[in-house]
């Protein structure tokens, strides 16, 4: 048995997706084990393109079982809306999805309490996609008032949604005058047609991953979003609800971390980040305009533009840390090519004093100065590259840079979006 975790290192929209792709066809099991439908990936597959956001990149494949496992939030319409899209795409799917009925169920009621709590941080609001995640996570660990997957089958289910549902039509309507009260029975009914749909995916996750481990089939644990955004070792508190970075991956599948033998940490060739907070090697600037456009670097999901700067290695290199990482994937390579001077953030200059460390306080992070190494350009097209030696010269030299400073080797490089644009070293 083998078992390989792909996440990402930075504020997420590494191009995961694309990583996991390539790994599937070694694997019998793709595992998606945290977050929601605000994480999004785009994968080229057989001349198409999909946006996937909650169904693990492993749907794709035939012969493969793609499980959403326990730590994943579920909004039932978005999940069927998704494999509705994928199937319209690619026909009926020969292989099999496993739904956790331990993971959380995203009501209509999170989505308004998140409109209104983010209205009510007006210039701190974190940036949320709005698509009720937080909310979601922050009732599950109150515990009271959550609903997981295994509840929409239960005879309970209409008592314990109309209790509810009382309660959030009261303390909504005390935040916003303007709030409209939900309908319990119009919510039971939607939920209990969605939950028919969905029944046949619907199993012990955690029971069958480790009936896996014992007849030794090959697990692959698919990340989301970006360590950056964990919610214990992130910007807090700009950061996801739920743990993003490798820390993540036993609580939310239930697989312990002795039977993972290879961790790959995604990073960008550069660096990105959506929604508020300190972002130290960020480029307002026509370079920074340059990297977003060529790079398309506008949301999966909410085509949001994505703030763009340098590569922060310190940054990086504390993710690769907390999360074991021990080989590095470098996406977007290509997107470089026509800039003649790049920089690599290597250290911070904070209140000064010079720092290798990643800053555990926000308003430590937010008066960072990058300390950075100057390196220069290559100004050639590496699209078509697919054997690394044959890379430009200072194209080698930027990738043996940014696996120097993380020291951790980097096994992979992407250049475009084609499973055939990627170099793979180790």
């Amino acid at each position: 048995m083998s078992a390989t975790a792909v996440i990402g290192l930075q504020w997420g929209d590494e191009a995961k997706g694309k990583v996991v792709d390539l790994l599937t066809d070694q694997h019998d099991i793709v595992v998606r084990y945290l977050g929601g439908n605000n994480a999004g990936h785009t994968v080229k597959f057989d001349g198409k393109t999909y946006k996937l956001s909650l169904l693990p990149a492993g749907i794709l494949h035939e012969g493969i079982t793609s499980v959403i496992a326990g730590g994943v939030v579920i909004n039932p319409q978005a999940l069927l809306k998704e494999l509705d899209q994928i199937i319209s795409q690619k026909g009926e799917l020969n292989n099999q999805l496993m739904i956790s009925d331990r993971a959380h169920v995203i009501m209509p009621y999170h989505l308004a309490e998140e409109r209104v709590l983010e209205a009510s941080l007006k210039d701190a609001a974190i940036g949320t996609t709005m698509r009720g995640i937080g909310t979601c996570y922050q009732e599950k660990y109150g515990r009271s008032h959550a609903i997981r997957v295994g509840d929409l089958y239960r005879d309970t289910f209409s008592d314990k949604l109309a209790a509810i549902v009382e309660f959030k039509n009261r303390a909504i309507a005390a935040l916003d005058p303007d709030f409209e009260p939900f309908d319990a029975k119009q919510i039971e009914a939607e939920y209990l047609g969605y939950a028919e749909r969905l029944k046949p995916h619907v199993a012990d996750t955690t029971a069958f991953l480790h009936r896996s481990i014992k007849e030794g089939k090959n697990l692959l644990f698919e990340g989301a979003q970006g360590s950056l955004l964990d919610i214990d070792h992130g910007t807090f508190p700009f950061v996801t609800s739920s743990n993003s970075s490798g820390c993540g991956i036993h609580n939310g599948s239930g697989v312990p971390e002795k039977h993972i033998g290879r961790m790959i940490g995604v990073v960008k060739a550069y660096t990105t980040r959506v929604g508020g907070g300190p972002f130290p090697t960020e480029l307002d600037n026509e370079i920074g305009q340059h990297i977003r456009d060529t790079g398309n670097e506008y949301g999966t999901v909410t085509g949001r533009p994505r703030r763009c700067g340098w590569f922060d290695a310190v940054a990086a290199g504390y993710s690769a840390r907390i999360s074991g990482v021990d080989a590095v994937a470098v996406a977007l390579l290509d997107v470089l090519d026509g800039l003649e001077e790049l920089q690599i953030c290597e250290a911070y200059e904070i209140n000064g004093v010079k720092t290798t460390d990643f800053p555990s306080h926000l308003d430590d992070l937010a008066v960072a100065k990058p300390v950075y190494r100057k390196i220069a350009g290559w100004m050639s097209d590496t699209t078509g590259i697919t054997n690394y030696d044959d890379l430009p010269e200072n194209a080698r030299n930027y990738v043996e840079a940014l696996g120097k400073i993380l020291e951790v080797p980097v096994d992979i490089v992407s250049v475009g979006p084609d499973r055939e644009q990627t170099i793979v070293r180790r």
